[in-house]
C-alpha cells in the first residue's frame, strides 16, 4: 500500500515523501496515528494544502523536544528491583518502568518513546535511548539495584559482584579474627600456646 508521510517516521521515510508499506502496517499503525494518508488524488491536494501547517508543527514539536532532551540526556534513574544474590533480576526491567521512574524524577515521557538495545535482567548500569522525537532523542542511564545504598554504590562505580566479593572477604575476615581470639584465650588458659597439627 502506497501513503504519503505526514511527518518523519524512523526507518521509513521524511514527511511528503511517498512510500510503500504493507498493508497491516498502514491500517494498524500509520493511518490511525496520522502519520500517513493513503496515496490518491483528494489526499495529494489535502496534502499540498496543509504541508506549510504541517511543517510548522513539525518544528514547533522538534523545538519542545530538543529543549527536554538537552535536561534529560545524561539523566541518571533509580529503580529498586528484587534480585537474586548473582544479581539476576526477578524479572525485567521494561519500558514501562522507565517511564515511571522518569515520572518520579519530574519528567514525562511515554513507555512508547523508550527504546532498549536488550533487555534488562540484571542489576547494574545500563543505558536506554528516550525518542522524544523522530529526529530527537536523548540518553539516560538506569541504575537497577536492590536498594537506594547499593544504587549509590553502583553509582560510585562499584559493580555487585564486586560489592559481594567485598561482603565475603570482609565475613572471612571476621571468621578469622573470632578464631584468632579464640586461640588466643585457649592460650591463656593453658598457659602455652595449642599444639598446631602441621
Amino acid at each position: 500500500m502506497d501513503v504519503i508521510l505526514l511527518e518523519r517516521v524512523a526507518k521509513l521515510g521524511q514527511m511528503g515523501e511517498v512510500v510503500s508499506v504493507k498493508q497491516g502496517y498502514a491500517r494498524n499503525f500509520l493511518l490511525p496515528q496520522g502519520k500517513a494518508l493513503r496515496v490518491n488524488a483528494a489526499n495529494m491536494a489535502r496534502f499540498e494544502a496543509e504541508k506549510a501547517q504541517l511543517e510548522a508543527r513539525n518544528l514547533e514539536t522538534k523545538k519542545e523536544a530538543e529543549s527536554l532532551a538537552e535536561k534529560l540526556d545524561g539523566q541518571s534513574f533509580i529503580i529498586i528491583r528484587s534480585a537474586s544474590d548473582a544479581g539476576s533480576l526477578y524479572g525485567s526491567v521494561t519500558p514501562r518502568d522507565i517511564s515511571d521512574a522518569a515520572e518520579a524524577d519530574g519528567f514525562t515521557i511515554d513507555k512508547r518513546q523508550v527504546v532498549l538495545a536488550a533487555g534488562i535482567k540484571d542489576l547494574g548500569l545500563h543505558t536506554a535511548t528516550v525518542n522524544l522525537h523522530p529526529e530527537v532523542a536523548a540518553e539516560i542511564t538506569l541504575n537497577v539495584a536492590r536498594s537506594t545504598e547499593e544504587a549509590e554504590l553502583q553509582a560510585a562505580g562499584k559493580s555487585i559482584q564486586e560489592l559481594a566479593a567485598e561482603e565475603e572477604a570482609a565475613a572471612e575476615f571476621e571468621i578469622n579474627e573470632l578464631f584468632d581470639d579464640i586461640g588466643g584465650a585457649q592460650m591463656d588458659d593453658d598457659g602455652e600456646a595449642p599444639a598446631s597439627e602441621d
